[in-house]
């Protein structure tokens, strides 16, 4: 196949140079230092499943400079997600599908209202990898799940080809037949995780042992599930619940990208996550109490750092 991957961070460095060693045509869309070790030193990415260095690259900030492709693998910060996703027009054929495993649910809305409804395919990522230093990425542990699909279900040629392409590369990847809800399923775990790990500024471990913050997290998950329900999305009423237990049974070290974006005076997607659950709750006529704590508390930092 041939995939151009705007945004090579942790997610489409890894992901894309996984697809790049089993032969297949991949450019990477990046900038600053990181695009300059690219185009001299190629990329590399260290993991417990194998490390990797592809000493030659192509690699941009221009996605214009590039041929049309298959697939765009979509994996820049969601508040690039516009005009990232008006950068690559150029890139798109009639058949070229567009695949975005960033956080959040608004993803997809923003990519549909820019480049067209049959461009877009669901997709959610599970893995652990952050950029170590300019031209490296780093994964944590083993896992390297992909999920993706069209949203009307259809197992269509360019979905079977990704996977297939996927597979071939050693990546664990499955065809989602509602993606939809498979992205709103991570999104509940994902939305309580990142806002109250945040807004507690510490890991899983101390707030599920805490009764008043585990009822809390309780509650922030709820409120996600009540609002897909709302929009549709067959969630069950109880899902909360069944998030709680996947809680007790992750290590007690376990943190959120946002979280540690606040440590660090990083910039925050809360806009994206807790925000978004209290303007679709707001829209619905459905109470998010929860949210709208961590939205608001965490709006104080959500630009990064203050001079």
């Amino acid at each position: 196949m041939r995939i151009a991957v705007m945004g090579t961070g942790g997610v489409g460095g890894y992901f894309g140079a996984r697809l790049a060693a089993d032969g297949h045509e991949v450019a990477f869309v990046a900038r600053g230092t990181h695009l300059k070790a690219l185009q001299e030193n190629g990329l590399q990415v260290r993991s417990p499943l194998g490390d990797l260095h592809l000493t030659e690259v192509v690699a941009t900030d221009d996605p214009a400079e590039l041929e049309p492709v298959d697939l765009v693998l979509f994996g820049v910060k969601l508040w690039d997600t516009e005009s990232a996703a008006a950068q690559i027009r150029p890139l798109l054929r009639p058949d070229t599908a567009v695949v975005s495993f960033q956080n959040g649910v608004v993803k997809d809305d923003i990519l549909r209202r820019i480049l067209g409804p049959e461009h877009v395919l669901g997709g959610v990522c599970y893995i652990a990898a952050t950029i170590a230093e300019p031209g490296v990425i780093n994964h944590a542990n083993t896992l390297q799940r992909l999920v993706f699909g069209e949203y009307d279900g259809v197992s269509t040629p360019r979905v079977e080809a990704f996977l297939q392409a996927c597979r071939e590369s050693g990546l664990d990847a499955e065809v989602s037949p509602d993606i939809a809800r498979t992205i709103w399923e991570k999104f509940v775990f994902l939305v309580g995780l990142s806002g109250v790990t945040s807004l507690a500024r510490t890991a899983i471990g101390p707030i599920r042992a805490n009764p008043r913050s585990r009822a809390f997290l309780h509650d922030v998950m709820d409120e996600v599930v009540e609002v897909a329900r709302a929009s549709g999305v067959e969630l069950p009423a109880d899902y909360a619940d069944d998030r709680m237990a996947f809680v007790d049974t992750v290590d007690q070290a376990m943190t959120s990208s946002m979280h540690h974006d606040l440590e660090r005076g990083n910039r925050l997607e809360v806009a994206w996550l807790s925000g978004d659950v209290v303007d679709r709750a707001r829209a619905l006529g459905v109470p998010a109490p929860a949210n709208r704590a961590i939205a608001d508390v965490l709006s104080v930092h959500a630009d990064g750092a203050r001079p």
